[in-house]
């Protein structure tokens, strides 16, 4: 076993920590917390896997996926306080 295949299993299981917190998360701010992480989870992901397949445009979706993430979590974040 490489250390690919260790950060690819980290990677699985934070992944799927941070799902089960989405799912029995109390609040919806635990909720969307958790969905912003799978997001950076999954960016991250993206970014081993270009290192892997030796793809670069892996990592230009990956830098969209996050701006889509953070500009979602920027509008869960105003949704909850109330602001929109």
């Amino acid at each position: 076993m490489n250390i690919i295949d260790v950060v690819i299993l980290l990677i699985g299981v934070s992944l799927f920590a941070s799902f089960i917190r989405f799912l029995k998360g109390p609040t919806m701010s635990d909720r969307a917390m958790a969905l912003d992480f799978m997001s950076v989870v999954v960016v991250s992901l993206m970014v081993v896997l270009s290192f892997v397949f030796d793809r670069s445009i892996y990592l230009d979706v990956a830098m969209v996926y996050a701006l889509i993430g953070f500009v979602g979590t920027v509008i869960i974040g105003r949704y909850l306080e109330g602001g929109l």
